[in-house]
């Protein structure tokens, strides 16, 4: 049997393997505990190490290429680089919203939005004009799900 069919073996095997087993190839191959996350992740990154180790990593001149494209972004400052992309809609969107029968238009400008002619800084504001009440103005206009806002 070649290398290339025992490695794909073993990659296709963790689709049936039950959590626990994962779990376990987890502390055999990364050689640390498993992290607390969903089954999808543990198979991927699993599948990845399992390559990873059969065919060797990143070449270092990609990792040092990587790491320079990086530092362009950000101009090195690790902070800003550990900071999540903005999910926020791109100036000029309108978002709609339906309230107590009223149809409600908001439009992302560049350093806030805009509700009745007026200038708001966050979301949350202009759902609290419209409700009275203090919302998640992103969970409001439906740019996130409750579940992952709770």
């Amino acid at each position: 049997m070649k290398e290339n069919d025992t490695v794909l073996a073993r990659v296709a095997a963790l689709k049936a393997m039950p959590t626990p087993k994962l779990k376990e190839q987890w502390r055999a191959l990364f050689d640390t505990p498993p992290p607390p996350y969903n089954r999808r992740f543990l198979e991927s990154r699993l599948a990845y190490r399992i390559q990873e180790l059969a065919y060797g990593g990143r070449k270092p001149e990609t990792v040092r290429r990587l790491e320079q494209l990086g530092e362009q972004l950000d101009g090195g400052n690790i902070t800003v680089r550990k900071v999540r992309g903005s999910d926020l809609p791109i100036a000029g969107t309108r978002l709609l919203r339906a309230y107590q029968g009223v149809e409600h238009t908001v439009t992302v400008m560049e350093d806030g939005y805009e509700w009745q002619g007026r200038p708001y800084k966050s979301l949350s504001a202009i759902a609290r004009a419209i409700t009275g009440t203090r919302w998640n103005g992103l969970v409001f206009f439906g740019l996130k799900n409750r579940r992952a806002a709770a």
